[in-house]
């Protein structure tokens, strides 16, 4: 529908879609009112809805991907995160620990992140592990120390949102909500999450198709939110050199399908140290918009993910050899929203939770 009809027009046009036997949806994004009609569609149907009164445009597809395919935006999205943006010319570069364990890992953490060009910081506040007898996250306590490190170094804040039931803690603390490979397909999420306005970053399932992926983000833009990241992770395969098999080909599959950007997390895909940075290259060079790196400042001794997460001083390293790579490919590095960032304070890096 036209971003300036009344809605009373698109009223009469769903109406007119239920007399011809069509199912109707209805949604808002990018800032207008979309009808999705599903069913066999009549013969000439597209023609007789085209000239009704507030109709933009009609799309007659028989693809699943009606928000996130080409068909319905041949322009590439960039999603917004409290400033930093996702998507388009910028690079962006997503760190931080697996998961928010006491104050001091995270005042490091953080600082080591923004003094490393990182512009959005990563920290799991709740973690679904395979198994649960393994650290879950400090919950809500985790929120309140994110909340603490955007205070002191003004980075955006991501975190992963498990549950409904926990989406509304999660929402007062995180500038755009993770979904991680174990709940892509928990539709239930998926829509209210859609309905929160939120940005959201989507991985992939680790046994999941590109069309399984992109269908999930369906889910989300169908409720009207038009900002969803997605997210390639790696996928499960026989190999057992490597945690997950990272799949750069699915993302230069998807910027073909899609317009909705995409970043490449290296760190669980490996499993590994000493293959992120090789990798978070190879992601930067097949047109990824930005990679997640895991951040630690005692990999050894982390709660989550030990033998994947940089040092803060090899996480620099990896921004300055992507800095020169992108400068190459007529690329920059995203940064953090125009803050100054106040000396460390002494406190936070000492104070237990």
């Amino acid at each position: 529908m036209d971003q300036t009809s009344a809605p009373e027009l698109a009223e009469d046009v769903a109406a007119a879609l239920r007399a011809e036997d069509m199912q109707v949806l209805r949604s808002r994004c990018h800032g207008r009112a979309h009808l999705i009609s599903t069913g066999t569609a009549p013969r000439g149907l597209a023609e007789r809805i085209r000239p009704l009164p507030g109709v933009e445009s009609v799309v007659d597809t028989e693809d699943a991907l009606r928000f996130t395919g080409r068909a319905y935006q041949r322009a590439d999205t960039v999603v917004d995160v409290a400033g930093v943006p996702i998507g388009g010319p910028a690079f962006v570069v997503v760190a931080g620990p697996c998961a928010v364990e006491n104050r001091a890992q995270m005042s490091d953490s953080a600082h080591g992140v923004a003094l490393a060009g990182g512009a959005i910081l990563r920290g799991g506040a709740y973690k679904p592990r395979t198994s649960p007898y393994s650290f879950q996250g400090l919950g809500r306590a985790g929120l309140r120390l994110l909340a603490e490190q955007r205070e002191v170094t003004g980075l955006p804040i991501i975190t992963e949102v498990l549950d409904v039931a926990d989406l509304d803690d999660v929402l007062e603390v995180a500038d755009i909500l993770q979904v991680g490979t174990r709940n892509m397909s928990n539709a239930t999420l998926l829509r209210a999450i859609g309905r929160s306005g939120r940005p959201v970053l989507l991985k992939r399932g680790m046994a999941a198709t590109i069309e399984e992926w992109l269908l999930a983000a369906e889910y989300i833009l169908s409720e009207g939110n038009p900002d969803v990241v997605l997210c390639e992770r790696g996928i499960r395969t026989f190999e057992p050199a490597t945690r997950f098999t990272l799949d750069l080909s699915a993302v230069a599959a998807v910027r073909r399908i899609s317009h909705l950007p995409v970043i490449v997390d290296p760190s669980h895909a490996a499993g590994r140290t000493d293959l992120v940075r090789p990798l978070a290259l190879a992601a930067a060079a097949v047109g990824a918009d930005g990679v997640m790196i895991d951040v630690h400042p005692d990999a050894a001794g982390a709660l989550c993910d030990a033998g994947q997460a940089l040092h803060p001083k090899e996480l620099a390293e990896l921004t300055a050899d992507l800095g020169r790579l992108l400068t190459a490919t007529g690329r920059v590095l995203a940064v953090p929203p125009p803050r100054a960032m106040p000396a460390r304070p002494r406190a936070l890096a000492t104070e237990g939770v």
